[in-house]
């Protein structure tokens, strides 16, 4: 039974909901929760969870939610999650406050991939969910929306610093979302005949006072033309202090920033650079596929037309030295980097995603680097270059100047890996991956 992890959200764009709502311990945890999943079972309509996870997994089911809930009480609370193994894959997590305090209700719902909710009547059934849980357990805010436009508009913090932010909370309407459920202090401040009064798909007030807003019937078109209109249309609504064009253009830069990149590569890096976007936030990641799109790495200029003779005594026992470096880094790597026992163009290209994003430059310190990793990564990278292009080293008695012969090139493997170490850009402009297809065109 798999699980969807937070990694796992920031593959694909989901649908994200939150909320914080009270509910009353004194009735008792199961008769309070089963609300909760009256309404999931009621409507969750091809997104039911299957699988309930606390100190173990198991099938979903009211007596495992309610063993699971026990397994986690503690004076703290209660903290369970609730997830499916198919797709539409779906995390959601409850996390129960202690009784001690003022009870609640935490919650957060991821939905995979936001696609999923593109038809009207799966999204009519996601909202009356939301409208049954948040007319139950009330909340000072609620929404829904796509997880990617929902960073760019710095949810929640919405361009407050942290002191503001955890002061002020939700105390006014800073953004409006595909979903969004305003609790009653927030609808009177706007004004509710103001609220119920906004130009949008659906207004509805729940029994509790709070007001739902949905401004638009899928889900999954938020980021559209007209669904933006309407979006900033009922923001200046709510809000008339701000100016309709320039909330429009912003929401429309929102949309452009999200729009699908098609990923173009340099090919001789293209191995390396294509799994680099998964390592960025998914509001960030088409940028960043454009920008590597246009990244061009130098052309590598480690090497000499002609070799420098071994000035060395021993070739044997350098040999040896070089041995032991490398099997060095393959001891010390091999469980990050499994593939680093194979010396092969994919174990160059492992690494050289390794050390970026482990930004391994920048977080050891410049001795280990320069006096053990570097030349341990030179050691290694020459014997690629052995083993896979028919190389073979020309030694030195300075190891810097060591070299491999592959066709009618000698290649200086030390000191690219001592360039390639000298920051996480240096790791991209200096890559293993590149140094190796470079050498490979010069193999007899």
């Amino acid at each position: 039974m798999s699980v969807l992890t937070l990694r796992d959200l920031n593959k694909e764009d989901s649908l994200r909901f939150s909320f914080d709502g009270l509910f009353d311990s004194r009735r008792g945890l199961e008769r309070e929760v089963s609300p909760f999943l009256d309404a999931l079972e009621r409507h969750a309509n091809g997104w039911m969870p299957d699988i309930v996870k606390a100190r173990r997994k198991r099938r979903y089911s009211r007596d495992a939610v309610w063993r699971a809930l026990e397994e986690r009480r503690n004076e703290y609370g209660t903290i369970i999650g609730l997830f499916r193994s198919e797709n539409p894959s779906v995390s959601l997590v409850l996390n129960i406050g202690s009784s001690d305090e003022q009870p609640a209700l935490n919650v957060s719902l991821g939905v995979q991939p936001l696609s999923f909710f593109k038809e009207v009547e799966t999204c009519r059934d996601f909202v009356e969910v939301v409208r049954a849980w948040l007319s139950r357990y009330p909340s000072e805010y609620a929404s829904a929306h796509g997880m990617a436009d929902r960073e760019l508009a710095d949810f929640p913090v919405f361009g407050r610093d942290d002191a503001t932010w955890k002061r002020d909370g939700f105390d006014k309407v800073y953004e409006l979302f595909w979903l969004n459920v305003f609790g009653p202090k927030l609808v009177e401040s706007v004004g509710r005949e103001r609220m119920l009064s906004t130009p949008a798909h659906r207004v509805e007030e729940l029994p509790n006072g709070s007001v739902l807003l949905v401004l638009w019937p899928t889900a999954a078109e938020f980021a559209s033309e007209e669904a933006r209109v309407v979006q900033a249309r009922a923001h200046v609504h709510l809000r008339p202090d701000l100016d309709f064009d320039t909330v429009l253009r912003t929401l429309r830069e929102r949309s452009a920033a999200l729009v699908p990149v098609e990923p173009r590569f340099h090919p001789d890096v293209a191995p390396f650079l294509s799994r680099l976007p998964d390592e960025f936030a998914i509001s960030e990641r088409q940028r960043k596929i454009a920008e590597l799109n246009a990244f061009r790495p130098p052309v590598p200029e480690e090497w000499l037309p002609v070799a420098h003779p071994s000035d060395v005594a021993n070739p044997e026992r350098v040999l040896e030295s070089y041995g032991d470096l490398s099997e060095g880094l393959v001891a010390a790597l091999h469980t990050n980097v499994p593939s680093i026992m194979d010396e092969t163009a994919e174990s160059l290209t492992d690494l050289d995603f390794y050390f970026w994003r482990e930004n391994f430059p920048e977080r050891y310190t410049r001795e280990l680097i320069d006096s053990h990793t570097a030349p341990a990564l030179g050691a290694y990278l020459g014997d690629v270059l052995v083993r896979r292009l028919g190389g073979t080293w020309v030694l030195r008695a300075k190891m810097e100047e060591s070299q491999v012969r592959v066709g009618k090139r000698v290649w200086l493997p030390f000191l690219r890996a001592r360039r390639y170490m000298q920051s996480r850009q240096a790791l991209l402009d200096y890559s293993l991956t590149q140094f190796f297809h470079e050498a490979e065109r010069y193999r007899p």
